[in-house]
């Protein structure tokens, strides 16, 4: 399998979706009744590109929800920070209107705000397959950071129904997340 090729295809037909908002508006409701459950105050997450479905709206109302039922943690959310040398990522919290910069790819990050350790990190998904295993867009920066992330962090993968890959091979280095969520509902586990 060209990974190269598949990742191409994958976003092209991400960025053409004709009902995208539809299905955002519906991964938008999927997260926040799957968020329910959760017992996390911490949560990782990432600045939507190339189509990629936008976690945000969603966490701000987690944190808004936690505020208003007095949780006794305030909730944060925090956003990859690239480390160049390393290749790695770390967590800065935002907010709102938190002041914010381009990183070396051109992508929004928080400056200046503080390092946070997020116990659950929803991971964009370019593809996805059956087991957990997700395709991105091939740097490692994911696989690298949770390899190193102490305790780990429940991982979810965010993605659109169009990305399942259904004949998708995983290399050694290729570790699942926890689970998958589209704009159907859980898709992993099953």
């Amino acid at each position: 399998m060209d990974k190269a090729a598949l990742r191409r295809s994958l976003i092209d037909q991400r960025l053409n979706l004709p009902d995208r908002l539809q299905r955002a508006d519906a991964l938008q409701q999927v997260m926040r009744f799957w968020l329910i459950q959760r017992p996390d105050t911490v949560i990782g997450a990432y600045w939507p590109i190339k189509g990629e479905f936008d976690p945000l709206p969603a966490l701000h109302r987690w944190k808004e929800d936690g505020e208003l039922q007095g949780t006794p943690q305030r909730r944060r959310i925090g956003l990859p920070v690239i480390d160049k040398q390393r290749k790695t990522l770390s967590f800065h919290a935002w907010y709102p209107g938190c002041p914010m910069e381009e990183d070396a790819y051109g992508i929004p990050k928080p400056k200046d705000t503080e390092t946070l350790t997020p116990t659950l990190l929803f991971v964009p998904c370019v593809g996805y397959a059956a087991g957990g295993y997700r395709l991105g867009y091939g740097g490692g920066f994911y696989d690298r950071t949770l390899a190193e992330l102490q305790p780990k962090p429940f991982t979810v993968g965010l993605g659109y129904g169009c990305g399942y890959v259904d004949e998708f091979e995983p290399e050694p280095h290729d570790l699942p997340l926890d689970a998958i969520l589209n704009d159907h509902g859980v898709v992993w586990p099953v």
